[in-house]
């Protein structure tokens, strides 16, 4: 398919725009609803404690973070405000890159509502999180490779190098779908628009970008490299072939032939051969996630790219205005069905009276509401996860000021987990709670060298503290998480009083292995 004009762009500006607000309107609708996402607070906190560099991610979220609060303020719709921008761009992007694939307007519609419609893309796209900045810069990745290819103009080759260069300060997986593509062009015949000083200088400017970073972890002992070593121990060593390869087939819903057929185009089909490296790319992240035992959901960002094949292959195929118009029906309108099962468009109470009506009269759909611990619950475990933290916080005040305005000078809170300390952090003003201390994630980087307290509210989801009780004068357990949806559902609160100095180096010895320091 020949190369489009900015001429003919233009000409699909206003469609493209028409899907950008629908997809904010949807992001608008959901982003007010439950509450914050412990993965969300984690990343507020951050935002707190700029760095060229985190525990479990590079510092783009963080610094997004900090001009959120600072800009829009600390509400939970705040937070989500960078997130609809985002996905509202992949919709933009998805357009654009259809045109590149030779698509028009039945093309373009078909592939930015599968961007909107599929129940992973949805899911993934209105939480405050690295994962949806991880799509965006893919798909952007994708575009900008695309366009070059077609135009053979050097200065996208240099936005690639940008894009690439904070795709990595966002998320480590850039790495994987650079590296990929590039290999796909390698593979394929347009690697000859790569033999020149103009890939070099593009690679060049993605390492200047990300170089902070890389000295960061340096200097912090390889934080990442502790990550992944937990993360593979923990977690992936226990996702199977099919745990990866069978979810491929159903998180996209009734979209799942629209990729499929645009993966098909981009490697068989003459129409384009041009753009084959783009098929490649996707196989050769498949092949490399699979070989680490990745987790189905990492693969989601190379999506939007074939959706947009598969609205210019589709195209291709059905010419007929009826065949199109059925096509639409039935690759979108089932997953319309599917959307408030996994973006909170309605109140909490009609979402829990939809779970159980597929609970009860649709059991395919029971893998929504299966938790890591492999049992069913009402609600998925993104939607657990934001219910209970403001519980938490009020409870934790309640305990602090059971202390007399003398003890409460020497006391602190102490969390377990890192949901936990950012619930903290996030409600300590609202609810006037003492410094928050925690080696959990990055909290461990901000943790005093000594606690320097006497009086310990701690919060933990671990129901025997006792443990502890060698080492104060008294535990109480003064609370405790009552939220039936929440998945901290039971996490106690402990007003430990007058704690022993021996504690300090107990402290110190895990703040030390929480740091990497030797």
């Amino acid at each position: 398919m020949s190369a489009s004009k900015p001429s003919l762009e233009r000409q699909y500006f206003p469609l493209i725009g028409f899907f950008v607000a629908l997809k904010l309107l949807l992001n608008l609708l959901a982003g007010g609803h439950y509450g914050f996402h412990r993965d969300e607070m984690l990343h507020l906190a951050l935002g707190d404690h700029l760095d060229w560099g985190y525990m479990e991610v590079p510092p783009l979220i963080a610094l997004l973070a900090k001009i959120s609060t600072t800009s829009f303020g600390s509400s939970v719709m705040a937070a989500r405000v960078f997130t609809a921008l985002a996905s509202g761009l992949m919709v933009w992007l998805t357009g654009l890159l259809t045109i590149e694939f030779g698509g028009k307007r039945f093309a373009i519609a078909l592939a930015c509502l599968c961007v909107i419609f599929s129940p992973g893309m949805a899911a993934s796209g209105y939480l405050f999180q690295p994962v949806v900045f991880d799509q965006l810069w893919w798909l952007l990745a994708a575009y900008l490779t695309v366009r070059y290819v077609n135009s053979k103009e050097v200065r996208y080759l240099y936005w690639l190098g940008v894009a690439t260069g904070f795709g990595l300060l966002n998320k480590y997986t850039m790495a994987f779908f650079a590296g990929a593509l590039l290999l796909g062009m390698i593979i394929s015949p347009q690697r000859k628009l790569l033999w020149n000083r103009h890939t070099l200088i593009a690679i060049g400017i993605a390492t200047l970008i990300f170089l902070p970073n890389v000295w960061w972890q340096y200097a912090h002992h390889w934080p990442i490299v502790k990550h992944m070593t937990e993360l593979k121990h923990q977690q992936l060593e226990h996702v199977s072939a099919a745990d990866f390869i069978v979810p491929q087939f159903l998180i996209h819903g009734a979209s799942v032939m629209v990729w499929l057929i645009g993966l098909g185009f981009l490697l068989f089909s003459n129409v384009m051969r041009d753009h084959r490296f783009v098929g490649l790319a996707y196989l050769i992240v498949f092949a490399f996630l699979l070989k680490m035992n990745g987790k189905a959901y990492y693969l989601l960002a190379g999506y939007p790219m074939l959706f947009a094949a598969g609205g210019a292959g589709i195209s291709y195929l059905l010419r007929n205005y009826i065949a199109r118009s059925v096509a639409l029906v039935l690759f979108i309108a089932p997953n319309l069905i599917l959307l408030p099962l996994i973006l909170p468009v309605l109140n909490i109470d009609k979402t829990l009276g939809l779970f159980r009506y597929f609970r009860t009269n649709v059991p395919a759909m029971n893998f929504a509401v299966t938790w890591e611990d492999q049992q069913k619950h009402p609600l998925t475990q993104d939607y657990a996860d934001m219910f209970g933290w403001e519980e938490m916080a009020k409870k934790a005040s309640e305990a602090y000021h059971q202390l007399t305005p003398e003890q409460r000078k020497q006391a602190i809170v102490f969390a377990d987990n890192y949901g936990e300390a950012a619930a903290i952090h996030i409600y300590s003003k609202k609810y006037d709670l003492p410094p928050l201390v925690s080696l959990s994630s990055s909290f461990a980087l901000w943790a005093p060298p000594v606690l320097h307290a006497r009086y310990l509210i701690y919060v933990s989801d671990d129901d025997d503290v006792s443990d502890l009780a060698p080492m104060a004068d008294s535990i109480q357990r003064t609370g405790r998480v009552t939220n039936a949806l929440a998945r901290e559902r039971g996490t106690g609160i402990f007003l430990i009083r007058n704690i022993d100095p021996k504690l300090e180096a107990i402290y110190s010895t895990h703040r030390k292995a929480a740091r990497l320091e030797q």
